[in-house]
């Protein structure tokens, strides 16, 4: 089991260059970062995270997860770099994946794309998408950026993407491009895994028998269909659960640190990388 971190990196936080050499120090192999282009200033739409009420004013300062990505490649070599979530529906999808490749490139192959829809209806309206239609959205989007990793000229028709053939670089450095892991705890959400993704982001919960039972479903659904199992990475992951999210199948465990100042944020991984001890460390020796 790998073992990641994740924070809400802003712009009167902790540096995320300090955060992203320290983890790899510690041993971690991977570093997540949020994605939200704005926060509107008028939201009917709740926050749907415990413990709800307002929204915390980190989402609202929150820097682009591509341009502090390719900053923290540039000070890290084995550093493992993810979106959580990149907000799809959000971005044009020939941009995103020039981007997604550049960063590849320049990681040298260390890109974990989680991908999602969003929960804010306003943010994405703003961005012109529909709320009743990004599911379908986020699909052809991811579908559009595969084609355009992995064909000399793309090309891509569908009902809310369509382009002729396109020639695109770079190609991504991972073949046949970055995995695509899909976040989200809703019902229909092994559907979209099996569709177009590679793995599963969904969230620590309280009821780890039922995230088993789905874990189960998906992996069931997945060699029904001739796939080898899907990865799946829990986030908000807990050091108490270890054991049992191995025995459920989680195969890495994004353990969500405080937004704050340098120190505090420091300290919190200081502690953390002790809490895990050995098992951080035998994951450091085998890789």
């Amino acid at each position: 089991m790998q073992f990641g971190i994740a924070t809400l990196m802003t712009d009167d936080g902790i540096d995320p260059l300090e955060l992203a050499r320290a983890a790899e120090h510690h041993g971690f192999e991977s570093l997540f970062c949020p994605d939200h282009t704005h926060v509107p200033a008028k939201r009917e739409t709740p926050w749907p995270h415990p413990p709800y009420g307002e929204l915390p004013r980190e989402y609202y300062r929150i820097r682009d997860p591509f341009m502090t990505l390719a900053s923290i490649a540039a000070v890290t070599s084995t550093l493992k770099l993810g979106t959580s979530v990149c907000l799809v529906v959000e971005r044009e999808p020939i941009v995103l994946a020039k981007q997604v490749a550049t960063l590849d490139l320049i990681s040298q192959g260390r890109v974990l794309l989680g991908v999602g829809a969003g929960w804010n209806r306003e943010e994405m309206r703003n961005h012109g998408t529909d709320p009743r239609t990004r599911m379908a959205l986020l699909h052809e989007r991811v579908a559009a950026m595969k084609a355009i990793w992995t064909q000399e000229q793309a090309e891509y028709h569908g009902r809310f993407v369509d382009f002729d053939p396109i020639f695109s670089w770079p190609k991504p450095v991972q073949r046949p491009h970055p995995p695509v892991i899909v976040g989200g705890n809703g019902p229909t959400v092994i559907d979209r895994i099996l569709a177009f993704g590679d793995g599963w982001i969904p969230g620590h919960q309280r009821d780890l028998a039922a995230l088993g039972a789905r874990i189960d479903e998906l992996q069931g659904r997945a060699a029904a269909a001739g796939r080898n199992p899907v990865p799946v990475t829990l986030f908000y992951a807990r050091p108490e659960f270890l054991d049992r999210y191995e025995e459920i199948g989680v195969s890495r465990c994004v353990f969500v640190l405080s937004a704050g100042p340098t120190d505090a944020v420091l300290g919190e991984l200081e502690e953390l990388a002790a809490t895990l001890g050995s098992s951080l460390s035998t994951r450091v020796l085998t890789n």
